[in-house]
């Protein structure tokens, strides 16, 4: 058992190394892509500093490094079992009598492990990052007209344009109660402030309770505040709006600014809203998806790349390898998108190209050591 520890160590350091390097290369690629595709937005606004690109493109590094992270481990694992297989190493093992799930125990801890730590520690850091990123994109690269939406516990705040006292105007709306209802948006306890392109307080509105309309919020049992004046009972009053339900709906926090540990929570608070929470249930399973997935794609670089050289064919089996893993990439994909229209549920939707691509690694190296 002693020999087989110690190949096993060494081949997960081998792996390890590879994989890293391959994940830092294809970051750094979608990272220059990525500048690239932002400068040309930019070239439109003149007014946009070039170091804001450079900031938006570092925000988006971590993010970057999770979807790139299966393929990362598959091409590493490749280039990792292929220089093995070709230094005969990986040969002289198994004349020794050490199996390929000897020897394979530590790369997959690894792959495992690698998967893991993504999951639980970058997946919170890109979190951040893509929150801020976003942020900026929207301030200076988006045309949004100031509209803004956030649902933070169990809360509502809106920012959204409003020309009726003033031209260029702000509204703020603050709902402390949001329910969804027979396909409406019901808000309670409303308070709304209707502020000048200056951002100075022009009046606020109070209002038990409304919901969102056609193209306008409907306020019920309505008081108005003026600077210096007493309230004034509005009884109901509608005001125009920017959003429509799906608008709503769309605004609410992207999965991809939520991290692993935050999902649930924000998923029950939708829950009791009742907003649909499909995307965020989707994200979150496939996050949880990740270590599994990286230990997947790890057997299946074992499966195309440990062939040895003398038999040929080796270029084959890793244009195989390769085409493996866009394939389990496109499924995934294609999974996710039923997943989201609500065809799937979400759990077999992230879970199903995973279990598929493990049951495929398996087969491949009971084939190759079994025969």
């Amino acid at each position: 058992m002693r020999p087989a520890f110690t190949l096993s160590v060494y081949i997960a350091r081998q792996f390890t190394y590879a994989t890293l390097a391959v994940i830092m290369f294809l970051t750094g690629l979608i990272t220059m892509f990525d500048f690239i595709d932002l400068l040309r937005r930019v070239s439109t606004r003149p007014n946009v500093p070039t170091s804001l690109v450079s900031e938006i493109a570092l925000l988006h590094v971590p993010f970057a490094c999770l979807e790139i992270l299966p393929f990362g481990v598959l091409l590493g694992g490749i280039i990792c079992f292929w220089r093995l297989a070709r230094s005969s190493e990986l040969v002289v093992a198994r004349a020794a009598g050490i199996s390929a799930w000897q020897f394979l125990t530590g790369p997959i801890i690894c792959a495992v492990l690698i998967g893991a730590t993504a999951t639980t520690c970058v997946s919170p850091l890109s979190s951040i990052m893509y929150r801020r990123a976003e942020a900026l994109d929207r301030q200076y690269l988006r045309d949004n007209n100031g509209k803004s939406l956030n649902l933070s516990g169990g809360t509502l705040w809106l920012r959204q344009g409003d020309n009726g006292l003033v031209d260029h105007g702000v509204d703020i709306i603050h709902a402390r109660h949001v329910r969804l209802s027979g396909g409406v948006l019901h808000l309670g306890a409303i308070t709304i402030f209707r502020m000048g392109p200056d951002d100075g307080l022009i009046t606020r509105l109070e209002a038990d309770n409304g919901y969102l309309g056609k193209g306008r919020w409907i306020l019920n049992a309505t008081h108005q505040l003026r600077p210096d004046e007493l309230p004034e009972d509005m009884g109901r009053v509608t005001l125009p709006a920017d959003l429509t339900l799906a608008g709503v709906e769309e605004s609410f926090a992207s999965p991809d600014t939520l991290s692993v540990w935050a999902l649930p929570g924000f998923i029950r608070q939708l829950n009791r809203s009742g907003f649909s929470t499909i995307r965020h249930r989707l994200h979150f399973q496939t996050l949880l998806t990740l270590p599994v997935l990286s230990g997947t794609m790890a057997l299946v670089a074992a499966g195309f790349s440990m062939r040895p050289a003398r038999r040929g064919g080796v270029v084959r089996m890793i244009s195989f390898g390769v085409a493996a893993g866009f394939a389990l990439f496109a499924i995934s994909k294609i999974a996710a998108q039923f997943g989201e229209t609500g065809a799937l549920p979400p759990l077999l939707a992230a879970w199903a190209p995973t279990g598929a691509g493990l049951c495929l690694a398996v087969t491949l190296l009971l084939h190759l050591e079994d025969g």
